[in-house]
């Protein structure tokens, strides 16, 4: 199986993000490093955005960062994360979960490809695509 894994950008607000997706997946973060650690030169107020973070939990797995001095964050563009589940009240649970604070696009619903299926704008601007196949009758 191949395995997709997205690169987030966030305009100053990573740590909390990542911190946010690590409760929503109970998940753990294997890494977590400022510029400041990096030992990256770049202006002070910079120092403490992160350069890079990466979140693994069960088959969820992703990587993110501040992005680089200059970079300018358009909430709701910087990516879309589509999650294929196999259980329906877990894709309940992390609908739910994710779109606390955010705004539901497409509520979950059966749809003519035989899935369960519901789209979301996180908090920090991520778009989700939650997908649950249904089982055949």
């Amino acid at each position: 199986m191949k395995s997709l894994n997205p690169y987030l950008n966030f305009a100053g607000n990573t740590r909390e993000a990542m911190n946010f997706y690590k409760d929503v997946f109970k998940g753990e973060l294997l890494s977590m490093q400022s510029y400041a650690e990096a030992n990256m030169q770049v202006d002070d107020k910079f120092k403490n955005n992160i350069i890079h973070a990466e979140l693994k939990a069960q088959d969820v797995h992703f990587m993110a960062a501040d992005g680089m001095p200059g970079f300018v964050a358009t909430p709701g563009n910087m990516v879309s994360l589509s999650l294929d589940l196999s259980d329906a009240s877990e894709q309940e649970r992390l609908f739910s979960a994710l779109s606390a604070g955010g705004t539901v696009t497409m509520p979950l619903e059966t749809t003519f490809w035989g899935a369960r299926f519901g789209m979301l704008t996180d908090r920090f601007g991520i778009s989700w695509m939650l997908n649950c196949q249904l089982k055949q009758q």
